[in-house]
């Protein structure tokens, strides 16, 4: 077996990307927080102590898919021309839906970075609400879809 990520001495490196052609990427991964009923109504309310969640949330999923390949292991930087997240209240479970999409036109995907920003902004969610839910539980964090790159589109089977 060939790794990619593992020289002919068994060193680790980094893929080299410099034949692959620059193109629009995008990806798009989900993730979810379930929380306690209280949580929820704490959120829209903005009876949080800490402040306004989904805004803290949002910003800082943003900034930690700018750092990705400062947190991966041989991650490659990459120019990010959009970052969005957005957040789906299900009261009914009593979750936070959230929804990340990565962009840019370099050599390499954006997978990394769109699974990061949702990661955190999970994180954030359940550090500025801890107080009120300990037992929150972040789950299901995967990627939906990516296009772009010799492999094109993907989408998750359902």
């Amino acid at each position: 077996m060939t790794f990619t990520h593992i020289d002919s001495n068994g060193n680790a490196k980094m893929v080299d990307v410099s034949d692959k052609k620059e193109s629009v990427r995008i990806a798009i991964a989900k993730g979810k927080i379930i929380t306690k009923p209280e949580t929820i109504k704490a959120i829209l309310e903005q009876e949080v102590k800490k402040g306004d969640v989904l805004t803290v949330a949002k910003i800082g999923g943003i900034m930690a898919a700018k750092q990705c390949s400062n947190l991966i292991p041989l991650c490659h930087p990459i120019p990010l021309t959009n970052v969005d997240i957005e957040f789906e209240i299900d009261k009914k479970s009593n979750c936070i839906n959230i929804t990340g999409t990565a962009k840019t036109s370099a050599k390499t995907g954006v997978e990394m970075e769109a699974m990061t920003a949702v990661s955190l902004a999970a994180l954030i969610i359940y550090d500025m609400c801890k107080a009120i839910d300990k037992g929150m539980v972040i789950s299901d964090i995967s990627l939906q879809e990516k296009s772009g790159g010799r492999s094109g589109h993907w989408k998750k089977p359902l």
